[in-house]
């Protein structure tokens, strides 16, 4: 029988290898997406500058912009395609100490997660970058060219990218925590409003000040967590469900 020591130091090995799975699957994936980094760059752009006016266009204010910011478009297209990769490393690390029910979820965790990580970025694609920058640009004081810097820009859409794709995660965590026990699903429709309050907040920090916007995050975040209760419902043994009232 393993000492803890020895028990310890198997877990360090294993999440060092699970890790560094997680990181070779990533490279080699951005490695096959690099000669391509600038056409996926055009495509990220597509939405601010079919809003320009006629003739307008980004600029790049730094030397070294239009290598490194293509280069890091592709790195987040890499980061989304290896995403089933990374989620089944994650979960072959943690799989040892669930019970067997538990394992079964491995599957439609990963398909599902990764699934709605993908619909919550082609939302914000394609509904909320034409409403967003169609807004700033009509709002821009009369005589004011915009032009966004390539930079500026590719944190901007990271930044909404990275919150719808966890907003659209938000069933998930509501039916795991249901199905592990940690809440009941009454639990989960008590704190229903808190919920409403919160989704407005996040749409008020990571979207642009306009209401538009800001209902366009708050509103699928409210309705994807009624979503995940429904789907706990009908999927979270009534011994879980009651387990914490």
């Amino acid at each position: 029988m393993a000492t803890p020591t020895e028990s310890f130091i198997s877990h360090l090995i294993e999440l060092r290898n699970r890790l560094l799975r997680i990181v070779l699957g990533f490279v080699v994936v951005f490695i096959g997406l690099f000669p391509f980094a600038n056409k996926i760059y055009a495509l990220l752009a597509e939405p601010m500058l079919a809003k320009l006016p006629a003739g307008g266009q980004m600029i790049a204010t730094a030397v070294t912009t239009p290598f490194f910011v293509p280069m890091k478009v592709a790195m987040m297209a890499a980061f989304v395609i290896s995403l089933p990769h990374t989620l089944y490393q994650i979960w072959a690390f943690i799989s040892p100490g669930l019970y067997s029910h538990e394992k079964k979820l491995m599957v439609p965790v990963i398909v599902a997660g990764s699934l709605l990580f993908v619909i919550g970025m082609a939302f914000a694609y394609f509904a909320v970058f034409p409403t967003v920058f169609g807004f700033i640009v009509h709002s821009a004081p009369a005589g004011v060219a915009v032009m966004t810097d390539i930079a500026e820009y590719l944190d901007f859409v990271l930044t909404l990218f990275m919150a719808f794709g966890l907003a659209f995660e938000v069933p998930i965590a509501v039916v795991l925590i249901a199905r592990f026990g940690w809440v009941s699903i009454a639990q989960l429709q008590e704190v229903r409003s808190y919920v409403i309050v919160g989704a407005f907040i996040l749409g008020a920090i990571f979207t642009p000040p306009d209401i538009i916007s800001q209902f366009m995050l708050a509103v699928p975040l409210w309705l994807l967590y009624e979503m995940g209760i429904v789907v706990a419902k009908y999927t979270v043994p009534k011994s879980n469900s009651i387990k914490s009232t």
